[in-house]
């Protein structure tokens, strides 16, 4: 399979680019520890920006009472920030919708990983960032080594100190890093100076993290990741570009494995190779033809050594070739590899005549990459020497068909004689010979090309019927039908192999694409657990558990092929391994292998999502080496489903907390406002009890009870729909005794106003809980009489429209803004500028339609078509109207 065109531009590395245009760019300086002058840094390069024309300004500062660094922000304009109550306190944040608003060029940004006080719009700073640079606005930040998230546990391993605050690879791989670094030594001093920090501060920093081995192990990592993400940055410029070459702007190793004993000592050796040159490497099995015909000894070795290689921190490919040789060197063209680590084994000098050799033809055929040799000089043990299939020697079939066609080519060439010439009838011959090598393979073709070449001989050569040959000339043509046949052979051979290896690939991608089909559109997080245990045996007959967390530390089984399996204490621990460590245990690797089970992570990035556990029933290996790299495939789908369930759960249960924390903070706002209005009429008109009861002083107390009765039934009613107990009580309802006894008891709330009834007395009776009508008609009629303009009219309208009922209040006001009728509903809602902003606790209306929607009705609002003012109705559907009187006492 010849290796994809280096200088065609890779379509992914297009597809990333495109999609940063439009975007603001992100500039991070990095640093190994606070105070190496990170910010410093920040300010002058935006002063140097802002000196160049550009539009700058200051998102956020922390100066830390640092006077150069304060010194520094006075040139720019600064955005000021938000106040947020926290606790009894008032926090400052960036307030992003101020610089959204204000829309600059480039704004500065200090403390990426930086926590933002509850209530901002996005829990971490690096989320507003990235609101910013959406918005086309570019960034300047800040970020110290160990908030990086893949190396937060690294750090705290040497510093003893792990911090909270982390930031996304992700975020670090899209921006351009600048490392600020100063000597270990340095900073010290500038620390001992309370430069960095408060004197007592200082010098207990220096006692734990800021020691000079600490920093110095900080330092390295601050280069190390700069140089990964500048090189990972440049290899995708080059592949969008299309632009050939190695580029070697950093070591990548590949060590190319092989079947042979002392294959595990190469992964070694590239695993010391790039621990010295600090660069990523990855094994490489190449599979060719020759891989169908490896024992199951090969096979597992070839599967041990790529365990090995993972288990080292390496990255694993397989790639269907031809042969070796443009494998490897289409993979090293594609990853852009410096470094190549391979083996040579002990071949002797006719072996190397007759197939070349691997090495010199790679050190050839790759300018640019240092090539490793290491001499493999483990012995193979001694294997059952397979039997060569039959279709290598051909048929019996194949043979009798090459001689019946050879025997039709004759008999027609004798009919033709006469008319064809000697020549010509040789080319007949050359029919059966192409076809029996095409079709039977190298040995058929051959006794096609011997039989041809005697039948030509025998009875079309003078002197016919002899084998010998008067005419040397006529040697040419039994030479050419032996040619023919052994390069028509050949090619046959190779053109079988290169469609063996493609439909051997097509058939990978069309399972994974089936098998990702399947599961993409699952929402359910135990229905995609089972599918993927039920598509992993199908596919490759294996039994499957997959396990993942249940409350503790431990993990447990969520789905299986077979409900009945259980893990014994051996499974459990090296389960709990494979999740723990994020590496294979178990039967088949290199941990705890005493398991009948292979534990394969499921990993989404960083983290491990599950277990998929897989067993052989006849108690072998649990999946056959060739299915390995499937395998990783279908685990590394899976892990990406179920990282996407999880994120998703975890979206619902936010949403939720953030609805409970909006009702809360709007319920206590209502209660200390709306409430104490009432409250406060009751406890003026008690202290006027003492002077003498009064019809006034006995009406406010009277009408600001039942005010406040008001508002306590409607937080009860709410808690009650909020919690899903509403129980109904169904019962036939006349809709006129309703709205009478419902206008009878709000007449607090509509006092000053005409209310006039307008429902006809022959409307159908109605299937609806008495109790919950009677609720959401008052909140209706107190709604009307608290927003409608003094002295005017309310109505109570019932219509019967084609079988449907409809009953409105009408009141005269400003009404409602257009657009925004049914926002009306939501809870706690009190539409500003409109009649709908007076007090009240926005309870009301949402109380109404969460009744009208639990009997089947629906309420909608609208503004008067005949004048100023507002109407809501409830409609009533045809299935709730009664058109007899019921029989039954209730229904």
């Amino acid at each position: 399979m010849p290796a994809a065109d280096p200088h065609r531009p890779d379509p992914d590395a297009l597809l990333r680019a495109a999609a940063q245009e439009g975007r603001g760019r992100l500039k991070i300086f990095l640093g190994a520890a606070p105070g190496v002058g990170k910010t410093y840094e920040m300010l002058s390069e935006g002063a140097a920006r802002k000196r160049d024309g550009v539009d700058v300004v200051v998102g956020v500062v922390e100066t830390h009472g640092r006077v150069e660094t304060e010194a520094l922000t006075r040139g720019h304009e600064i955005i000021a920030r938000r106040d947020i109550a926290y606790e009894g306190r008032t926090l400052g944040e960036m307030d992003i919708d101020a610089i959204l608003a204000r829309s600059p060029r480039l704004v500065l940004v200090d403390e990426l990983a930086h926590t933002n006080a509850p209530g901002s719009r996005h829990p971490k700073r690096y989320q507003d960032v990235e609101e910013l640079l959406a918005a086309g606005i570019s960034v300047y930040s800040t970020l110290n080594i160990q908030h990086v998230e893949s190396l937060n546990d690294v750090v705290a391993s040497f510093t003893r100190v792990r911090v909270r605050e982390t930031v996304p690879d992700s975020i670090l791989e899209a921006a351009e890093l600048e490392v600020v670094d100063i000597p270990p030594d340095e900073l010290i001093d500038r620390l001992k100076a309370g430069k960095v920090y408060l004197p007592q501060e200082a010098t207990r920093a220096l006692d734990h993290f800021f020691s000079k081995s600490n920093l110095s192990a900080l330092r390295e990592l601050a280069l190390r990741r700069a140089a990964q993400a500048v090189d990972a940055r440049m290899l995708d410029d080059v592949r969008a570009l299309g632009l050939g070459g190695t580029w070697a702007g950093s070591d990548r190793i590949v060590v190319a494995i092989n079947e042979l004993p002392g294959a595990d000592n190469l992964v070694r050796a590239a695993k010391r190779v790039a621990d010295g040159l600090h660069g990523p490497w990855t094994a490489l099995f190449v599979e060719t033809p020759r891989t169908a015909a490896f024992s199951p000894a090969q096979h597992a070795r070839v599967a041990a050594t790529m365990t090995l290689a993972t288990q080292l921190g390496a990255a694993v490919a397989t790639v269907p070739a031809p042969n070796v040789v443009e494998g490897i060197r289409g993979f090293l063209t594609d990853a852009r590899a410096t470094q190549l680590v391979l083996g040579k084994s002990n071949r002797s000098r006719w072996f190397e005549l007759r197939h070349g050799s691997v090495v010199d033809r790679l050190v050839r055929d790759t300018p640019g990459v240092t090539v490793h040799v290491l001499p493999v000089t483990g012995e193979a043990p001694r294997e059952p020497v397979r039997q060569r299939p039959s279709p290598g020697w051909g048929t019996a079939g194949g043979y009798a068909i090459t001689t019946a066609m050879i025997a039709g080519i004759t008999a027609i060439a004798s009919t033709l004689f006469h008319i064809l010439e000697l020549g010509n009838i040789g080319m007949l011959y050359l029919l059966p010979v192409m076809v029996a090598a095409s079709l039977h393979g190298l040995r058929t073709g051959l006794f096609a090309g011997l039989a041809s070449s005697l039948a030509y001989n025998f009875f079309f050569l003078p002197p016919v019927g002899t084998l010998s040959i008067s005419n040397p000339e006529n040697i040419v043509s039994v030479v050419v039908l032996f040619g023919v046949a052994v390069v028509t052979s050949q090619l046959t051979s190779r053109v079988r192999a290169q469609a063996d290896l493609a439909a051997a690939s097509a058939r990978t991608n069309a399972t994974l694409a089936g098998f990702l089909r399947q599961i993409a559109g699952v929402n359910d997080i135990d229905a995609a657990a089972q599918m993927i245990c039920d598509d992993v045996r199908r596919l490759l007959g294996v039994q499957v558990l997959l396990l993942g967390p249940e409350g503790g530390r431990d993990i447990g089984i969520l789905a299986a092929t077979d409900p009945a399996y259980r893990l014994d204490t051996m499974d459990h621990a090296a389960a709990n391994w494979a999740y723990d460590t994020g590496t294979p245990a178990g039967k088949g690797s290199g941990t705890l292998t005493a398991s009948e089970w292979l534990f394969h992570p499921l990993k989404a990035g960083e983290r491990v999502v599950g277990v998929l556990a897989i067993a052989n029933e006849t108690g072998g290996n649990p999946v056959r080496p060739d299915q390995l790299p499937l395998l990783s495939s279908l685990a590394d789908q899976s892990a990406l489903v179920l990282e996407r369930l999880r994120l998703q759960a975890e979206m619902r249960d936010v949403d939720a907390v953030r609805t409970r924390d909006r009702l809360r903070a709007a319920l206590l706002s209502s209660v200390s406002h709306d409430l104490r209005t009432p409250l406060t009429a009751v406890m003026v008109a008690a202290d006027q009890l003492s002077h003498g009861v009064t019809p006034e002083l006995v009406g406010t107390i009277r009408s600001e009870s039942a005010r406040l009765n008001r508002f306590v039934s409607n937080l009860l009613d709410m808690a009650r729909v909020e919690a899903g107990a509403i129980r109904l009580k169904v019962e036939a309802t006349d809709l006129s005794d309703a709205v009478a006894g419902a206008a009878h008891d709000a007449r607090g709330a509509l006092e000053g106003h005409d209310v006039r009834l307008d429902v006809p007395p022959d409307l159908p009776l109605v299937r609806v809980d008495p109790q919950l009508l009677h609720h959401c008609l008052l909140n209706l009629l107190d709604n009307a009489g608290r927003y409608a303009d003094p002295g005017t009219e309310i109505v109570i309208e019932g219509r019967n429209r084609y079988g449907e009922i409809s009953l409105s209040v009408r009141d005269q006001g400003p009404g409602l803004p257009p657009g925004q009728e049914a926002r009306v509903f939501d809870t706690f809602t009190r539409l500003e500028g409109t009649d709908r902003s007076v007090g009240g606790t926005g309870l009301g209306l949402a109380i109404v339609k969460a009744f009208a929607e639990a009997m089947g009705l629906s309420v909608t609002a609208a503004n008067r078509a005949d004048g100023e003012g507002a109407i809501f109705s409830l409609l009533f559907p045809p299935a709730s109207l009664l058109r007899d009187l019921p029989t039954g006492a209730d229904h």
